[in-house]
């Protein structure tokens, strides 16, 4: 079980700080989500799609899924790693959970789509100097190529204590004022299984908590409705004022997906484990 896919394997922690010149268009993370919105239906590519006939009937049609998919046509377009920014621009168009100055912790932060977002919010590189300067800080097995404004902890498992600790290290102040995950887990194919190993996964995160997110931080993460669901919605409402169930466009509709986000979070005076 670990974050962003790949192998299962714990390995040691290594730091990256991510220097690199990001494309210019990728300041498209600063445009209303309307406009975002719009720029999906004007911009098309031409792919021809005879070139996949060898390949067998699932990769068939996961790659013309692909070819058809607005948002990974927009991703190359506005230079997003993936598709899944759009689902955290929605999100956060809508209820304002990255602003100028904040520290971000995105765990399960491979490719990086959603860390590219942060740091456009935050203004974590800097490129807005009328602006308080944030922090992001990304996690995941896998490795991350680099992203000016980011610092990446990979690869390393964000459950490992030793990482854990890693990260309190490299937080200012050793805290954070967001917390992300986009976390699943290694799919086995047996949906109640999957459902319930990221449902610990959103767990372990809130035991984190108590210190590593500030009092008032707000936590975004991804689950998949199931018979454990009251479990994470019972630790959200009984550890911040506010919860609600997002499922933003971009996540497709096949998809048993849904996004929690909580907010002014108040950090147990118990280990509130549910």
């Amino acid at each position: 079980m670990h974050a962003g896919g790949g192998s299962g394997r714990r390995p040691s922690p290594g730091v990256l700080v991510r220097r690199d010149a990001e494309p210019a268009s990728a300041v498209a993370g600063t445009r209303s989500w309307k406009r975002v919105c719009a720029s999906l239906g004007r911009h098309g590519f031409h792919t021809a799609g005879g070139h996949y006939k060898a390949r067998t009937g699932a990769e068939h049609q996961w790659l013309m899924r692909q070819l058809k998919d607005p948002f990974v046509k927009a991703a190359k377009v506005e230079s997003y790693r993936c598709r899944s920014a759009f689902k955290l621009l929605e999100m956060d168009a809508k209820h304002r959970i990255l602003r100028p100055g904040l520290r971000v912790l995105d765990c399960g932060a491979a490719p990086g789509a959603w860390s590219q977002v942060a740091v456009q919010r935050v203004n974590a590189a800097g490129t807005d100097p009328s602006s308080p300067v944030g922090f992001v800080l990304g996690v995941d097995l896998l490795h991350i190529s680099p992203l000016e404004g980011a610092t990446f902890l990979c690869p390393a498992d964000v459950t490992d204590p030793k990482t854990f600790q890693r990260i309190r290290e490299l937080l200012p102040g050793g805290t954070a004022d967001v917390l992300l995950s986009d976390m699943a887990p290694n799919a086995t194919g047996i949906r109640g299984l999957d459902h319930d190993r990221l449902i610990g996964l959103c767990l372990s995160l809130l035991d984190m908590a108590p210190q590593i997110l500030r009092p008032g931080g707000s936590f975004l993460c991804k689950t998949w409705a199931g018979s454990q669901s009251h479990r994470l919605q019972k630790r959200l409402t009984g550890e911040f004022q506010n919860t609600r169930t997002l499922k933003p466009e971009a996540s497709r509709k096949d998809s048993a997906e849904v996004y929690i986000l909580a907010t002014q979070y108040r950090r147990p005076e118990g280990p509130g484990k549910g």
